[in-house]
């Protein structure tokens, strides 16, 4: 029961993570400026346990370190879509998730996309889960067939 419990909790804390680094994502996107000072002001203004915000941040710095890459991706996969013509919260979530992806070995590509799809859900339209979903999934599948060729 406690490691359902610790499970659990690890995932409500990885999905408020999520959100976190969308709404910070969604910030610098639309008003570019210094990372460490968003990140100290917002930290400052709000109350999250650590582990929370340890995973956010995470998010956040991976996936602005690596968005050259990470848009590169998203364009190649988005078939007929400039990224500056997506809505900025599909985008960022686009983002983080694919960070996830190309990054964090440790979450299984399912619970990336399942999780992105169910924040789309909350945040964005009712038609952007599937476009988010669709992008992610060519991306994945794109992901293992690099992967069988290398094994």
């Amino acid at each position: 029961m406690a490691l359902a419990n610790g499970r659990s909790h690890s995932m409500r804390s990885r999905r408020k993570g999520r959100e976190l680094a969308l709404k910070l994502l969604y910030g610098l996107d639309v008003l570019p400026r210094d990372v460490d000072a968003t990140l100290k002001l917002f930290w400052g203004l709000t109350r999250y346990p650590e582990d929370v915000r340890t995973f956010a941040e995470q998010l956040v710095r991976g996936t602005l370190s690596h968005r050259e890459e990470i848009d590169t991706f998203i364009i190649k996969h988005a078939i007929n879509w400039s990224i500056d013509r997506m809505a900025v919260i599909d985008r960022n979530i686009l983002r983080y998730a694919v960070y996830e992806l190309l990054y964090e070995d440790v979450i299984p590509p399912k619970v990336t996309i399942n999780e992105a799809l169910d924040i789309s859900k909350k945040y964005s339209t009712p038609k952007s889960s599937a476009f988010i979903n669709g992008i992610l999934d060519n991306i994945h599948h794109c992901l293992n067939e690099k992967n069988a060729q290398k094994g």
